[in-house]
């Protein structure tokens, strides 16, 4: 097998491939909606921190949401307590280069004032998407975050269409390079490369990056990204994106411990300590255990997905929004809707914000039964060229139909707001902290207030026994004043105050 050879006979040895760690961003992003709570992730933050992994991505502004929206949980405790547990290595955010939470833009002043706050708990290094590769932004966020004293590594996301071409791709790397960039991220979301496909891809950035480190992220949605990894840094790149086995695979990315493993196998020097392995993997399924969780599971390649590119952590939500519509029979119908809003729209990278505005817009069209005669304000915003110029033009009829409408008429003259951040405090009365003003534009304040009204949680994953599991399910659970549990010669007793 050629993997055997070319590693091992590079010029001047085994050449050192570093791992950047996703197990508590993309893994349980993919997996588990985000909703990896503080109790869940700091016993195993240690395990993590001692591995030896180049970065840990820890962070970005939805998983802040969904802290605090679902889980009732203070996004900022959970990152602080995260970051300080994990000293000896540099751990990271992600952001898009205009917008955060929400799927239309946000002000610069809000943007930057993100990137700060989060260097001021912990992040040192940060990857940085724009879909249509807004340079001017991109650049602005770069010198943030350097200014903050952190790495800046902006993220080329991948899209299969006639225009996304090794050239077109080439051409926006080394204008990321000329921003400044610590490295340059080449991220597949929805697993659509190809082993061919990488080869080219990579050695076409790697060449275009000049020196400037190159890593691959690429999911599994299509079960080719452990053989891509593996063409991926024979074409050159340094540094591939891996999550513990349970919250690896499928949706997610490969795991740690195979990618691992085959970069050992193909000759490559991967300098982690493995025995750190187990018990995050340990720890993460008894959590699943625990919390009913799912685990990650290998998917089976599918022609499909180059038509319609859905990123996997999508699916369930198209699913919901058909089901509350008794049209759930509809999913693929819909697929194939977004495959063609896609081209009409002069194929956006199917990435946020673009595939939520695909998505909502073939949800809508196959729910109205008429193609945008309900068109969302962002897509009105996109199709204005407000995010950024498309790759490819869009489709004439369509814009029209789009255009045509008063409320996208009214965006003819319109200007993105740029509110300075004390005209965003006066908001909220003035006088509250940086922390809390960010807190308090990514997540309505019914849920805020809500999240502060909710005790911490603090389960115990500690390893135990199925009874001991069932009593501790019982007593977590309960709510009456009196409990009483009885099994051979155990026997407990709890009483409650009222």
């Amino acid at each position: 097998m050629t993997y055997l050879d070319s590693a091992s006979t590079a010029v001047g040895g085994p050449r050192r491939i570093e791992i950047i760690d996703q197990t508590l961003r993309d893994g349980p992003q993919s997996w588990w909606g985000m909703k990896l709570r503080r109790d869940m992730g700091l016993p195993m933050a240690e395990e993590l921190d001692r591995t030896g992994f180049h970065t840990i991505d820890l962070v970005g502004s939805s998983i802040f949401e969904v802290l605090a929206r679902h889980c009732r949980e203070d996004p900022w405790e959970q990152l602080i307590s995260l970051s300080r547990a994990m000293p000896r290595t540099t751990v990271r955010a992600g952001t898009r280069s205009n917008g955060i939470v929400t799927f239309g833009l946000t002000a610069d002043s809000v943007m930057d004032l993100w990137v700060q706050r989060l260097c001021a708990h912990g992040i040192g290094s940060f990857w940085i998407y724009d879909g249509l590769f807004n340079t001017d932004k991109i650049g602005r966020l770069v010198k943030t975050a350097q200014a903050e004293g952190a790495a800046a590594v902006p993220c080329i996301l991948y899209a299969d269409s006639p225009f996304h071409t090794d050239e077109y791709y080439a051409a926006r790397t080394r204008e990321l390079v000329a921003l400044g960039a610590d490295g340059i991220e080449l991220e597949d979301a929805a697993g659509l490369l190809t082993p061919e496909r990488t080869r080219s891809l990579v050695t076409a950035i790697v060449q275009a990056a000049g020196g400037v480190p190159v890593e691959i992220h690429f999911h599994s949605n299509n079960a080719l990204a452990p053989l891509n990894y593996l063409e991926g840094v024979l074409a050159g790149a340094t540094r591939v994106h891996t999550a513990s086995r349970p919250l690896a695979a499928g949706v997610s990315l490969p795991s740690t411990e195979n990618t691992v493993a085959n970069l050992r196998y193909a000759g490559f020097d991967v300098d982690l300590d493995e025995s750190h392995f187990a018990p995050v993997e340990q720890h993460l399924l008894r959590v699943a255990e625990y919390e009913d969780l799912p685990v990650g599971q290998p998917a089976e390649y599918s022609l499909f997905l180059y038509r319609h590119q859905l990123p996997g952590g999508m699916s369930g939500t198209f699913k919901d929004q058909l089901r509350a519509r008794g049209m759930e029979d509809r999913f693929e119908e819909v697929l194939d809707e977004m495959s063609r809003v896609r081209e009409e729209l002069g194929y956006p990278v199917m990435a946020t914000p673009f595939s939520q505005l695909v998505g909502t817009q073939a949800v809508l069209n196959v729910v109205t039964g008429k193609r945008y005669s309900v068109v969302p304000d962002e897509v009105m915003i996109y199709a204005h060229g407000f995010y950024g110029t498309p790759v490819a033009p869009l489709d004439q009829e369509v814009l029209d139909t789009i255009m045509s409408s008063p409320k996208a008429k009214s965006y003819t003259d319109w200007e993105p707001p740029q509110p300075s951040l004390d005209e965003l405090r006066e908001r909220f009365g003035g006088g509250i902290s940086d922390d809390e003003l960010i807190l308090r534009l990514l997540v309505p304040e019914s849920d805020v207030e809500a999240m502060r009204a909710t005790p911490a949680r603090n389960r115990d994953f500690a390893p135990t026994t199925k009874e001991m599991r069932f009593v501790r399910q019982l007593v977590e659970t309960s709510v009456g004043a009196y409990l009483h549990i009885e099994s051979g010669e155990f026997s407990l007793t709890l009483h409650g105050d009222h």
